[in-house]
């Protein structure tokens, strides 16, 4: 989780102050929060921006936040440049320990560690006693946004290269005519 800024949508929460069953977290951004949301991100608008979580301890002094993203954003079509809507729907899991903690660490003392790709995530360390379950979220919806958005049927026209072709081209030039002749 990014320390430099804080998020349009921060939420933060005390690890220490956790209910054993955990705390519900609801995020529903209004229309300043759903701006600076899209200034951050390079988008045309954020229509919408809905976030629900559970954030509950986990072992000793770790905490487990499982949930949901939900927006509907603007952005510009790379091909066309008109505006592309989108519905992102983000599934958030987490687990943070404290800094230092040994559920952190992956001590290798000459044996095997075994990585499975399927499994969950290894711990993030946090820092102090406060986490920042907004900024958290907003870096799951930062994974959900395309980042080569196409409107439906956009498509590149490549130019013909026939007779405006250099005269004098080199040879990697002549070797793609040859293979474009071939096709």
């Amino acid at each position: 989780m990014s320390a430099t800024r804080k998020s349009p949508v921060s939420f933060e929460v005390n690890v220490h102050r956790l209910p054993r069953k955990g705390m519900p977290v609801e995020i529903n951004a209004d229309e300043n929060q759903r701006r600076a949301l899209a200034a951050e991100h390079d988008l045309l608008s954020a229509e919408r921006y809905v976030v629900a979580m559970t954030v509950r301890p986990w072992k000793a002094d770790g905490v487990r936040i499982i949930g949901k993203v939900e927006a509907d954003i603007t952005q510009s079509c790379v091909v066309t440049l008109e505006p592309v809507t989108t519905h992102i729907e983000e599934e958030v899991s987490a687990t943070l320990v404290p800094e230092g903690s040994r559920l952190a660490r992956n001590d290798i003392d000459g044996g095997e560690f075994v990585l499975d790709a399927e499994g969950p995530d290894m711990p993030e360390p946090f820092q102090g006693s406060i986490i920042d379950v907004g900024a958290l979220a907003e870096e799951f919806f930062a994974l959900g946004i395309d980042p080569y958005p196409r409107k439906p049927g956009a498509v590149i026209d490549a130019p013909d290269a026939g007779d405006d072709a250099p005269k004098e081209a080199g040879p990697l030039y002549e070797g793609l005519r040859k293979l474009g002749q071939k096709s």
